[in-house]
């Protein structure tokens, strides 16, 4: 654990650090202004500063996160000399900014950009990348555009390398302009492929000059901006393209992850600037001319994976086509391709999490808006090789990187996609809560849409954004149903586990039960697990197509009453008793797909809703069927049930949890129904 921070105790330097916290949040929670963590801010306090760490998130930064820095040690480093090359200006960069740590002990890194901070005249310093500014800075045309017409205000910064080179051309800009326009401070710096800088004595200030920078840079766009033709647009029909990304997303999953680790997450993108980008005919030259800046370099590769889409295509010549292209793209760039566009299709994007995936699926959607933008104001202005290979290799970036990287808690489910049925309550619900505490990535389906989608929002808050989502699913409608699978292909690009949960029970006696009640039982219970098999198995073939070792999970939540019948409760037991003769025909059939198909069939789970709830559990229905004798209260139906079993009490969770995570763990077992009884059921 790292040391107590030694914050500012002095009330006019505490209410400083409170500003800027403020300010820091206000500006990172805006996604035109900051992605990805981006950015950075910093008080003057006098003799010394404090700039947002490396890999700190301005959204959500805090007093402890800003690095307290020396500013008469910043300054001798900028007058130093640090070496003629690129490695020993960057290594002696680095040791002279640590250096000038007030606390090293804490053992945190400042901005690579604190330099700068230190320059800029203002007590605040707010460096952002937005995107109306780098459609400028990235453009052709945009230095001319800028000096142009704000040159009394603005500097320009020619593209030099971050830190130590681009803190000395910043010097150079602060006192030419100075000689030029007689002001000190510029309303704004901007920094060609990399972003822009403002500073004030105040929040208004900065406000203030921001807001002005946008409605001049707005103002220039308008008058100049033309409308640049891509050619014709041809997107897929809804129906293609759901197929697509069904086949599409599992193989990359498979594809973009190492032997021996979990398939990594991938994420689909279809929104308008995406079609934009890959339903016309000039996509190719426009998105591979190469990246824009560093921070597209450092989240989503310096260049996407361009795959082109070929009509009446069967899946297995698709899949040998992204195969020979992945593999292909890792030999030529040494790692594999974090952004995949595929033509008059949308773009996928991958990460250990889908967080990190979701991260580069943003940053990226921002370059196509600056990428366009520069166009229509005169021309793309891309990164040139020798600066793209440095940030490649940059010590720095991938610092940062690995800092603000998002982790999953490591268990017994890390880096697996799950999708588990009835998962509103009871058993659904406590597996798929256990599932993300265990490292999982957990769709939650539920006729009770709000229900799950309000558990999964809990979930995502405590265990990281993403990690839960909540979908509507009715297990007994083939569309539905077809429907929740293809949306988890789209939030994850596949799937390791499917829980098949969602079960209903209708006792009653055979000579009193309403045929509905039958149908009923028998569509949830037997039908609904046939559907969302035949729906999940194509999606877990897949990724074991392309990854021959990977292997995935269905797991079928049957009961007690699937091992021996069940008195006035035939509905119920018939369905079981079928859900594990469909297990084991499942299990024979899909073994060679890579899946694993087993039931478990738990005791009474006494204390969830389906036995307790006081109007409709199942020990309020034992009671007014009469099924148990002698009973006159619901305590009295509870005791009889749990007399029954031999270890004295109902199943829980936690008993359940140990038998998923036992299937899911052993390799060498598949069409088994594993009793979770206390003894009540015995094998033999």
């Amino acid at each position: 654990m790292a040391p107590t921070s030694q914050l500012p105790t002095s009330t006019a330097e505490v209410e400083l650090l409170e500003t800027l916290v403020e300010l820091s949040h206000f500006y990172g929670a805006d996604p035109e202004l900051v992605l990805a963590g981006g950015g950075n801010t910093s008080v003057k306090l006098g003799d010394h500063m404090l700039v947002k760490s490396s890999g700190s998130v301005l959204a959500t930064i805090q007093p402890e996160d800003f690095v307290d820095l020396d500013r008469a040690a910043v300054q001798a480093l900028l007058d130093s000399d640090l070496g003629s090359s690129r490695d020993e200006r960057e290594a002696a960069f680095k040791q002279a900014v640590l250096a000038a740590r007030r606390e090293p002990e804490r053992g945190q890194r400042p901005s690579v950009e604190s330099v700068l901070h230190h320059l800029m005249p203002g007590r605040f310093v707010v460096h952002l990348h937005a995107t109306l500014v780098n459609e400028f800075s990235c453009c052709q045309e945009g230095r001319r555009l800028v000096c142009q017409q704000l040159r009394q205000d603005v500097i320009w910064v020619d593209l030099v390398d971050p830190g130590f080179a681009l803190a000395k051309a910043l010097q150079e800009g602060l006192r030419a302009f100075e000689g030029t326009t007689g002001k000190e401070r510029p309303r704004a710096v901007i920094m060609q492929n990399h972003g822009l800088v403002v500073s004030g004595d105040t929040p208004e200030e900065i406000t203030g000059d921001l807001e002005w920078l946008s409605a001049s840079l707005g103002a220039i766009r308008a008058r100049v901006s033309v409308e640049v033709s891509l050619g014709t647009c041809q997107a897929v029909d809804e129906v293609e393209a759901r197929a697509l990304v069904n086949v599409i997303g599992p193989a990359l999953r498979g594809l973009l992850s190492s032997a021996h680790e979990p398939l990594r997450m991938v994420t689909f993108d279809d929104s308008d600037s995406v079609i934009e980008l890959v339903a016309r005919d000039g996509v190719p030259g426009l998105a591979m001319g190469g990246p824009l800046t560093p921070d597209q370099i450092v989240y989503c590769g310096s260049f996407p994976l361009w795959l082109e889409l070929k009509r009446d295509e069967s899946s297995a010549d698709l899949l040998a086509r992204i195969a020979v292209a992945v593999a292909g793209y890792t030999k030529a760039h040494h790692v594999p391709p974090t952004v995949v566009l595929v033509q008059s299709l949308g773009m996928f994007t991958c990460g250990r999490t889908w967080a990190d995936a979701n991260t580069a699926r943003l940053v990226y959607l921002d370059a196509i808006k600056v990428m366009t933008g520069a166009l229509r104001l005169g021309g793309v202005n891309y990164l040139p090789d020798d600066f793209r290979a440095f940030i490649e290799h940059w010590e720095v970036e991938s610092y940062r990187r690995a800092v603000s990287a998002t982790s999953a808690q490591a268990g017994r489910a890390e880096g697996k996609v799950a999708l588990v049925t009835g998962a509103a309550q009871g058993f659904g619900l406590e597996i798929a809560q256990d599932l993300v505490a265990q490292g999982g990535h957990v769709v939650l389906s539920d006729v009770n849409v709000s229900g799950a989608q309000r558990d999964a929002l809990a979930l995502s808050a405590r265990f990281g954004e993403g990690r839960a989502v909540g979908l509507a699913v009715d297990v007994t409608s083939a569309e539905s149903v077809a429907s929740a699978v293809h949306q988890v292909v789209r939030a994850y690009g596949g799937l390791d586990l499917l829980v098949s949960n969602a079960g209903v029970l209708r006792a009653a006696s055979v000579k009193t039960q309403a045929e509905g009640d039958f149908d009923l039982s028998t569509a949830v219970n037997y039908k609904g697990y046939f559907l969302c098999v035949k729906n999940a198995a194509p999606v877990l073939a897949t990724q074991h197509q392309v990854r021959p070792d990977y292997w995935s999970d269905i797991i079928q939540i049957n009961s007690k009453s699937g091992l021996e019948g069940s008195n006035k409760n035939f509905a119920y037991a018939g369905s079981k008793f079928g859900g594990i003769g469909l297990t084991q025909s499942f299990a024979l059939e899909l073994v060679t797909d890579g899946i694993k198909v087993n039931s478990i069939c738990p005791g009474n789970f006494f204390e969830g809703p389906l036995w307790s709830d006081p109007d409709r559990g199942l020990f309020a229905q034992y009671l007014r069927t009469g099924k148990v004798p002698g009973a006159t209260t619901i305590a009295d139906v509870k005791r009889f049930y749990e007399s029954k079993v031999p270890m004295g009490r109902g199943c829980t969770t936690p008993d359940v949890m140990k038998a998923i995570y036992y299937i899911l763990d052993q390799k060498y077992e598949t069409g088994q129904a594993l009793p979770v009884t206390g003894g009540q059921v015995m094998l033999h």
